[in-house]
């Protein structure tokens, strides 16, 4: 089966288009749960902004609780 170089052009076409739709739909996707948990107070992503700012050996951690004790405190095992 060989293709001719207009169809192989018309399918390349589709085929950008239906990535860069994809694409879009996974940074807006990431946008909304970026926002979503800002709102729900999960994450606060402006204190995760200023570890470049603040990246010094005796700086305080940002997040004192490892996943270990996560998971006891929730009550499942580890």
């Amino acid at each position: 089966m060989t293709l001719d170089l207009e169809t192989a052009y018309s399918i390349q076409a589709y085929a950008y288009v239906a990535v860069t739709g994809f694409c879009i739909l996974l940074l807006y996707g990431y946008i909304h749960h970026l926002y979503s948990s800002e709102k729900k107070g999960t994450r606060d992503y402006e204190k995760y902004a200023n570890i470049a700012l603040d990246d010094e050996l005796d700086s305080t951690p940002l997040e004192t609780t490892s996943p270990w004790e996560k998971k006891k405190n929730k009550g499942e095992s580890a």
